[in-house]
């Protein structure tokens, strides 16, 4: 009996093991997900009737540079050969160059992602720092008015475009009472006192100790970001409000109640505890479709940003600047389900449990 447990427990993969088949899961997963969201941008692109050619040289262009320039992109290759030069472009970072700005895809989005990279953490820290505790509250005093309220307002978020809300916003607080600051990140008597280090002016400005253009940083971003919150309040809430709704009908807050521990104890201590780890993981798909979700915020608001960048590149019929977009918002989502998995697994004992 005690050669075959210590035959079953020596065959027993060990814990770097599995780890390392774990890290080689996600990789896998991420690559043929990646993969996927590059064929089919591939493909779209082919079946749209945008001539990238034409695009290019225009239409007053000779037969001989069309054929030239046909021949330059590759079109004139099998479909496979040009999905192949595709991916292999695409694995070096090269996404073609842009044609609304003729610089190159990459270096144009390293130039406007960190303004909706900005723009999104303080909006989402908007949602998560109204959100949590009012999807706790709701919960603690389940079907009263403030319940009622919470779940009213996230109901009204979710049925009000962002773009009406943001243009109401511009009328009433800046155009009105000028309590903020109008379109765009900065105002230009502003812009040649910053010196930009990270990408994120508020960051940037505070360092620098210049706090005229701080707060003239900061009344641009309020309005914005409050908008693009106030959706990620209303989702966060109503998932804590779930999560803790399923905590407290649980046997050891009754239990706790019963031996005297108080109310807000057993809300705020214990059962909070209970839901990190979900909430967090919401708390995460949030931002990420925060980031993905500006594109009409940034519109309304002329916000120099990644999704701005997007709907002028989708107008002009710049296919490229479109698909390196494309890839970078699948990516983040991919990376962001990677990280919950992680997080997942390194503050569930359960998930550790089942790995064993």
């Amino acid at each position: 009996m005690s050669h075959v447990c210590s035959t079953t427990l020596s065959s027993s993969p060990s814990p770097c093991w599995r780890l390392v088949k774990r890290i080689g899961k996600g990789i896998l997963s991420i690559f043929c997900t990646l993969l996927g969201l590059a064929a089919l941008t591939f493909f779209i692109g082919r079946l749209l009737p945008i001539d990238p050619v034409v695009a290019i040289i225009g239409d007053n262009a000779s037969q001989e540079a069309y054929e030239k320039m046909f021949h330059q992109l590759g079109l004139d290759q099998p479909l496979w050969k040009q999905f192949l030069d595709y991916v292999w472009q695409l694995a070096h970072l090269d996404f073609g160059v842009a044609l609304t700005t003729s610089h190159p895809v990459a270096q144009d989005i390293a130039r406007v992602f960190p303004a909706t990279l900005e723009l999104a953490t303080v909006a989402a820290i908007i949602g998560v720092g109204l959100g949590i505790p009012a999807g706790v509250l709701s919960a603690m005093y389940r079907n009263s008015w403030f319940d009622h309220l919470i779940r009213a307002l996230g109901l009204l978020s979710y049925s009000t475009p962002h773009f009406w809300l943001g243009l109401m916003g511009l009328l009433l607080f800046y155009a009105t009472l000028g309590w903020i600051g109008g379109p765009g990140r900065i105002d230009f008597m502003y812009e040649f006192d910053l010196q930009p280090v990270t990408g994120f002016w508020l960051i940037d400005s505070a360092l620098s100790g210049n706090w005229g253009v701080f707060k003239n940083v900061f009344s641009h971003i309020i309005l914005p970001a409050s908008i693009l919150g106030l959706s990620s309040l209303a989702y966060i809430s109503r998932m804590t409000r779930s999560f803790m709704l399923e905590q407290l009908s649980q046997e050891y807050i009754i239990t706790a109640r019963v031996k005297g521990l108080s109310w807000a104890r057993c809300v705020w201590v214990h059962a909070l505890r209970n839901v990190a780890v979900p909430t967090l993981t919401v708390v995460a798909l949030s931002w990420a479709w925060l980031l993905e979700g500006a594109v009409l915020t940034e519109t309304v608001f002329a916000w120099p940003g990644f999704g701005r960048y997007l709907t002028n590149a989708l107008l002009a019929g710049d296919m490229n600047a479109v698909v390196g977009c494309t890839l970078l918002t699948g990516a983040i989502f991919v990376a962001i389900n990677l990280l919950c998995d992680l997080l997942y697994h390194l503050f569930d004992p359960r998930t550790r449990q089942e790995m064993k």
